[in-house]
């Protein structure tokens, strides 16, 4: 029977393994959707890792000193529900049968928020990996800040061939190589089956060669999916490398142990047949009826996970017994690392200064108050203005908290992600605008699971210049507006961009943030301008200048405010009153009262704005818009900018155009 297909498996847990698989079959059945096999295959590597190895609760899913456990082969979603299910978490047997369903605790890929033991929205393939990093990462800043008797955890991470295969992954571990981060570890099912067919359709890498060329310690298990004694010693070796991430190689088959199904394509993402179903079922040895479950069984796992309940309890000790410091890191996990109450960053005093040298002073002023600051760049650190007081992170600087994560922007964002996830910790990175397309899975992802990720783009328009249209985002503030709950802020002037810093980190739950800033020197607000950035613009949206008289307003993000309020300068010498508007954040605005907006916009009067980017979505707010709806090219940014016409003289022309027709 199943415990003689399940090597060194207690009854406990060859029962647990037969339960998994069935309903690894059942719940895409009843679905009619979903991934079967993989969750199948890895079934006695998930009761290994969930009843021998993980240091977990289920009476406390959130103790902050767990074990962090990553399925990032998402699509396998069904296998960390059932293990949740049979370890005793709060998941029911209802649940389970609510898979893929409308508004279930268990959906089509891992979310987090929704269901015990999931720890991040990995989503699509690859990103778990990366952020399985970012998890190890926040883990080693806060075991050096704290001490291992306060902070000592693992991070465990489940890949398949799709995780491996998309190029994240490989940024994500060379970093991790790079950084020798030794308590990640990363099981490979290496089941040689894709959507497609055979993973030989397109793969022939050598994994074992290519990890350890990233500085990884690489162990090959070979036919051991179903050995649940060779998973464990895996695993133990694993725990006792310290000085690398490893990455255990396991040559699995997709679908076992169905006759039908086993190792074929149809068994990735195709529900079984009634009939694969019953094969199975009689094999293993269970009850033929779907979602048929033991009601015994998790109380009985439970009870074995005694010795992690003390540990637990054992930890929750010494951090009472660590008196301030153990006050410290629970207050740093409380709020998420946030800044506390100090001196703010000296503002400017007039002059012209470029939003992104306001970013340094920012970090400047806040990182000595922020114990749960992480920051980096992508290979820019100086030009982006992220720079801390602190050696870089590494080998031998477990606490360093200046991250350089080299030229890599996808894993950066998904790491980051992770880092936020893991609690404790603020990260910050950075790079130029346009590469944040680079970035966009891992900001998407950060949207969708609300993480409290700060990313800084500069370089935000085609004043970047001489390096050409490769290199100067056009689309990109409209892309990232489009993206829901991500606040997407472009300051208008640098002390505007101190204070949007100054509240983002003081936040213990910000949203996740785009913070764009320019390249370009431009004027810094001064007076009433000052007055009103200093007092509404947190809001997203803000008035400026007013004018009771006004027959326009004229509206403005980032460097282009400057235009706007040129613009009205020039156009009241002419003997036209307006008003002028900024809205550094679309998503904050659109939070607003409908009152406030109404009285910012006030849509009665014509309207126009402008800004160096796509005008797509700009009817919203304004009746006409200038901007930039083609690529760039190669020249001075101000020869640019002047050659898409940025500047105040197309809004005097456009205002006096408007007014000489409509009187």
């Amino acid at each position: 029977m199943a415990d003689d297909i399940y090597h060194g498996a207690s009854p406990d847990e060859g029962r647990a393994i037969r339960e998994i698989v069935a309903v690894a079959m059942d719940a895409p059945a009843a679905a009619h959707s979903g991934h079967s096999g993989t969750a199948m295959a890895l079934a006695p590597l998930g009761v290994t890792l969930f009843g021998r190895v993980l240091r977990h609760d289920p009476t406390m899913p959130s103790w902050p000193d767990r074990d962090r456990f990553v399925l990032s082969a998402g699509h396998a979603s069904i296998l960390q529900y059932s293990l949740a299910h049979v370890f005793g978490y709060d998941v029911t047997p209802e649940d389970l049968r609510g898979f893929r369903q409308p508004h279930s605790r268990t959906p089509g890929h891992p979310e987090v928020g929704l269901t015990p033991t999931v720890e991040l929205t990995t989503g699509p393939l690859g990103q778990g990996v990366a952020n399985g990093v970012g998890l190890a990462l926040a883990e080693r800043v806060l075991r050096a800040q704290y001490g291992d008797d306060l902070v000592s955890h693992r991070t465990w991470i489940i890949a398949g061939d799709g995780c491996l295969e998309e190029g994240i992954s490989h940024e994500a571990a060379s970093l991790a190589g790079s950084l020798g981060l030794d308590r990640l570890t990363v099981f490979y099912d290496n089941n040689h089956i894709t959507i497609d067919g055979p993973t030989e359709l397109a793969l022939h890498d050598d994994p074992a060669e290519r990890f350890a060329a990233y500085g990884w310690h690489v162990l090959d298990l070979g036919e051991s999916a179903n050995d649940l004694d060779a998973l464990e010693a895996a695993a133990r070796t694993a725990m006792a490398e310290t000085d690398r991430p490893t990455l255990v190689i396991l040559r699995s088959h997709i679908g076992f142990p169905s006759s039908i199904m086993m190792d074929r394509r149809e068994a990735h993402g195709t529900p079984f047949s009634p009939e694969a179903i019953s094969a199975v079922k009689a094999t293993l040895g269970v009850e033929d009826e779907p979602f048929h479950f033991d009601p015994e069984l998790p109380g009985r796992l439970l009870e074995s996970l005694s010795a992690r309940n003390a540990e637990r309890r054992s930890w929750e000790a010494r951090v009472d017994q660590a008196g301030t410091r153990g006050e410290e890191l629970l207050e740093q996990l409380r709020t998420n690392g946030a800044a506390i109450p100090g001196a703010s960053a000296p503002r400017y005093e007039g002059g012209t200064v470029a939003t992104r040298k306001a970013m340094q002073r920012a970090m400047d002023a806040l990182a000595p108050r922020t114990a749960g600051l992480t920051a980096g760049s992508a290979d820019l650190t100086d030009n982006t203005g992220v720079v801390l007081e602190s050696p870089p992170q590494g080998r031998a600087h477990p606490g360093g908290r200046q991250i350089h994560y080299g030229i890599r922007e996808h894993a950066m964002g998904a790491i980051m992600v992770g880092q936020a996830h893991h609690g404790g910790v603020r990260p910050v990175g950075s790079t130029f605008f346009v590469f944040s397309d680079y970035a966009r899975p891992a900001i998407r992802l950060a949207a969708l699971s609300h993480a409290s990720v700060l990313f800084v783009f500069t370089h935000d328009s085609v004043g970047i210049g001489e390096d050409g249209p490769t290199h100067q985002p056009v689309e990109h503030l409209m892309s990232l507006r489009a993206m829901p709950t991500l606040h997407v802020v472009r300051p208008s002037d640098a002390n505007e961009t101190l204070d949007v810093v100054d509240r983002i980190l003081s936040d213990p739950a910000p949203p996740p943030t785009a913070l764009v800033l320019s390249r370009q020197d431009f004027p810094v607000l001064e007076g009433a301008d000052a007055e009103a950035s200093r007092r509404d613009a947190h809001r997203g949206g803000y008035v400026v200048r007013e004018n009771d008289d006004a027959r326009f307003t004229l509206v403005g993000t980032g460097s282009e405010l400057t235009h706007c309020l040129r613009a009205a300068e020039e156009l009241a010498q002419r003997g036209i009153a307006t008003r002028v508007v900024a809205l550094p954040c679309w998503a904050c605005f659109d939070a607003q009262p409908a009152e406030y907006r109404a009285s910012v916009l006030r849509r009665s009067l014509p309207s126009v704005s402008l800004e160096a980017g796509a005008t797509l979505g700009w009817s919203r707010y304004v009746d006409d818009s200038y901007g930039i709806d083609s690529f760039g090219l190669s020249a001075s940014g101000s020869y640019v900018l002047s050659h898409f016409n940025i500047s105040p003289d197309v809004l005097v022309s456009h205002v006096e155009s408007v007014l000489e027709v409509h009187g």
